[in-house]
């Protein structure tokens, strides 16, 4: 070959970055960790350590209940009496003019609910008789009735709530968290997602995803039935040692890049090989339920060997309880339009309700008798509402249903410093828009980190010149909720 050519290839952009001892991947290494949370912390530190928060918050864990679809709050938690004396009349206009619904034009119908609400609890919180059991727990519950968004479609309804944005590419709120406080036990993820009902999020792994974070961070998706965590068992022919063989290889080589490009994404990859080889051992024992007692997984409603959401629930509570910071659940088939009989907010409703009002109050109590309640946040609710109109495809059917509704919903919230038997901010008495006390997602986002001991606009990572934050520019404590 001809010499000069040898000697150009040896002047390449990998051999200045590698090469200069100060080069360009030193400066930007540099001005990464001078930008984070965690600038202090040595470069070869587990990114997972526990981290001590900006200030004592309330709770240091999360539990989040996704009901993927969204539920019909109007059926649930906001009682709306003018609008069941209105029941089939038309629409007035002023609701109408200027909007847009995902499957509804012309005029709709009034829907008043035909569920039975009772006040309960000591607070006199307003639940529907689709929930009898979270009716037992009434004085735990901060039911949110003033919840807004500015998304009527799931995707990028469900990515505002989880990322602060409706577009995928931003890391989602159980990663900020770990990011922000680490885990309290180093055999298991920081984040754990679980997934009932057989469907992935609306928003898919993004909804769960690190975005620009370090990967370490993205929640780990966990299984109820059949092999807790997929490839992190040892191929046939491999034991326990050859496996520790190969580890400790891997992580000499991945120290010498280290070293020599000085990437962060490279002690995150070490950090998750050396996860994956302890979660062997931790994650099958802390994932089976068959170590409850009988009363226990009967009190939720679990199946041992099963996946549903009554089992997630209980395995929710199991991880909390052995230091994973926050735990993801997300259950399909909360999308009420009413195009089947699955989907009437009658006997459709009831048997939905059925499969999750029974393991979340078991949750709840479950978590106050060992102590755990006050330190972890439970939170429940959609993407976004449903219409108090019946949906425009099924309005001359024999089925109710509701259409997307992003302007005024309810959502609940519990433990971790949350003022229990109370309702916060109230909608019109229709139910069309926010009367009082208006909550957007990034004012719920910000209320959760300050929960857990962040200030939300100094919670931040430094990406492509620019310091983002979970709320992007927005978001405001909701005070009025807190214990």
């Amino acid at each position: 070959m001809n010499p000069n050519f040898d000697r150009l290839e040896a002047l390449t952009r990998r051999h200045f970055l590698g090469k200069s001892a100060y080069g360009l991947g030193s400066i930007a290494l540099g001005s990464l960790l001078g930008n984070s949370l965690n600038a202090a912390a040595p470069a070869s530190a587990d990114p997972l350590i526990p981290k001590k928060p900006q200030f004592q918050g309330r709770a240091n864990k999360v539990i989040y209940l996704h009901l993927t679809g969204s539920p019909p709050h109007l059926d649930l938690f906001d009682y709306k009496p003018e609008l069941v004396k209105r029941n089939g009349q038309d629409c007035p206009d002023a609701f109408l003019k200027g909007k847009r619904f995902a499957f509804t034009s012309g005029v709709p119908k009034l829907l008043g609910t035909p569920r039975t609400f009772a006040q309960c609890g000591q607070g006199g919180v307003w639940l529907s008789d689709a929930l009898p059991n979270l009716r037992t727990v009434a004085d735990d519950l901060c039911v949110i009735r003033s919840m807004t968004t500015d998304q009527f479609n799931h995707a990028p309804a469900e990515l505002l709530v989880y990322t602060g944005s409706p577009r995928p590419g931003r890391p989602s709120i159980g990663a900020w968290v770990t990011y922000g406080l680490g885990t309290e036990n180093q055999n298991l993820p920081g984040f754990v997602v679980l997934i009932s009902s057989g469907v992935q999020p609306n928003g898919g792994k993004n909804s769960f995803g690190s975005g620009f974070l370090p990967s370490v961070y993205q929640g780990v998706q966990c299984r109820s039935k059949g092999e807790p965590v997929l490839y992190a068992s040892d191929p046939d022919g491999m034991d326990r040692d050859v496996r520790r063989l190969s580890l400790d290889a891997l992580r000499d080589l991945n120290q010498i890049q280290s070293r020599e490009l000085g990437h962060p994404e490279t002690q995150t990859r070490i950090a998750q090989y050396e996860l994956a080889y302890r979660m062997q051992m931790s994650v099958p024992e802390v994932m089976d339920i068959n170590r409850e007692s009988a009363a226990t997984i009967s009190a939720y409603g679990a199946k041992p060997g099963e996946s549903s959401f009554a089992n997630n629930c209980l395995l929710a509570r199991r991880l909390v309880e052995q230091g994973v910071r926050y735990v993801q659940l997300f259950d399909w088939g909360w999308d009420f339009h009413g195009t089947g009989p699955g989907e009437d907010i009658r006997d459709g409703l009831t048997k939905k309700c059925a499969t999750m009002d029974r393991p979340v109050a078991a949750l709840l109590k479950d978590l106050k008798q060992r102590g755990l309640l006050d330190e972890t946040l439970v939170v429940l609710g959609g993407e976004f509402g449903r219409t108090p109109f019946r949906e425009g495809r099924t309005a001359k059917g024999d089925i109710l249903g509701r259409d997307h509704f992003p302007d005024c919903y309810s959502m609940m919230v519990a433990g971790g410093g949350i003022k229990g038997g109370t309702m916060y901010g109230e909608s019109d008495e229709l139910g069309f828009s926010v009367a009082q006390n208006k909550v957007t997602i990034h004012d719920l986002q910000a209320t959760l980190l300050h929960q857990l001991g962040f200030n939300h606009e100094r919670l931040t990572y430094r990406f492509q010149g620019r310091d983002y934050r979970l709320t992007d520019v927005e978001g405001e404590l909701i005070r009025g909720i807190l214990a």
